[in-house]
């Protein structure tokens, strides 16, 4: 059986910011889905890195786990901290940056 959600265990109770860790200077990814529609992603940022100002096909929406980011969506920018969520509309630009160090689900539903 192909499962469509990796990386991750099954049937069990899972605290997500503990599935991943932070490390100096980095920003770590963990890919928990991925097909042609939608993927879901678990990201660590260490205070001051980044995600550059890009543009997606798709809807983006982020859930930050632990932590304070900085999210610039067009000409805006939001201050968003654990358990608070933000949507990135496709086809508009938009980046992140850690004000401190933070962890985020990523989910991304494409058109």
């Amino acid at each position: 059986m192909n499962n469509l959600i990796k990386n991750i265990d099954f049937s069990k109770v899972l605290n997500l910011k503990e599935l991943i860790s932070y490390q100096d200077g980095q920003v770590i990814s963990k890919t928990l889905a991925q097909i042609p529609s939608a993927n879901i992603t678990l990201f660590s940022l260490d205070k001051g890195e980044g995600i550059s100002t890009h543009v997606t096909s798709g809807d983006a929406m982020v859930q930050i786990l632990d932590g304070t980011a900085e999210i610039t969506i067009g000409d805006n920018v939001f201050i968003v901290k654990e358990g608070e969520t933000v949507i990135m509309p496709s086809n508009i630009p938009h980046g992140l940056e850690a004000v401190e160090r933070f962890k985020m689900l990523l989910t991304v539903i494409k058109h």
